[in-house]
């Protein structure tokens, strides 16, 4: 959701001009790789307890997650492929920063681990289906539903969970819920729309 209000003037003022700056013999899918490379790093910087330098690998990693998109629309290289890859990679740096909060303490921190990747499970999950069957209007390669919880977001929960280490339990128990929130207002939202849209066609 701070994606959605804040993207016009970042992507106006910052990521369209980085974008523009970089070779056009670099493919898109490269800085997608780099992205994913940087969130992996992320949770060895934390097994390590580097916790500044894991905040700053995954403030580069989200960075990098979207000027690639940026780029390759400006370049004329959007693909199916690198999509996938996007949606691929994000998944990849989710779970790594994830493993990366539960290495710190595996003793009191896995009850709180499995919930939020449970969650994040089942919201993606959502989050794709009603992609896959809602019409596509936008820039993107699918639908993009605007939820309560997306990326930006997380980081945001993610960081301060890497900085504020005894605040770990709430700031997780919190992400889930807000997460499974997203969900289920998200399902709620395409079942109604659907419904609407059945009634006028009857």
């Amino acid at each position: 959701m701070l994606e959605y209000f804040t993207r016009p003037f970042t992507q106006k003022y910052l990521f369209n001009r980085l974008a523009n700056k970089i070779p056009n013999q670099i493919h898109p899918n490269i800085i997608t790789l780099l992205a994913i490379l940087s969130g992996i790093a992320t949770a060895f910087l934390l097994y390590y307890n580097k916790i500044y330098a894991a905040t700053v690998a995954l403030i580069l990693s989200g960075s990098l997650d979207i000027l690639d998109g940026i780029f390759a629309r400006l370049q004329g290289k959007s693909s199916n492929l690198g999509a996938a890859l996007d949606i691929i990679g994000d998944r990849i740096v989710e779970f790594s920063v994830i493993f990366g909060l539960f290495l710190l303490n595996p003793v009191t921190r896995a009850l709180p681990v499995i919930i939020m990747l449970g969650s994040v499970l089942i919201c993606i999950t959502s989050f794709l289906i009603v992609g896959i069957f809602t019409e596509n209007n936008s820039q993107k390669s699918f639908y993009y539903h605007i939820g309560l919880m997306e990326r930006a977001e997380a980081f945001i929960f993610f960081i301060l969970m890497m900085i504020f280490p005894q605040a770990f339990n709430v700031l997780a128990w919190t992400f889930s819920s807000l997460v499974l929130l997203t969900a289920i207002i998200r399902f709620f939202q395409f079942a109604f729309s659907n419904t609407l849209i059945n009634n006028r066609n009857q």
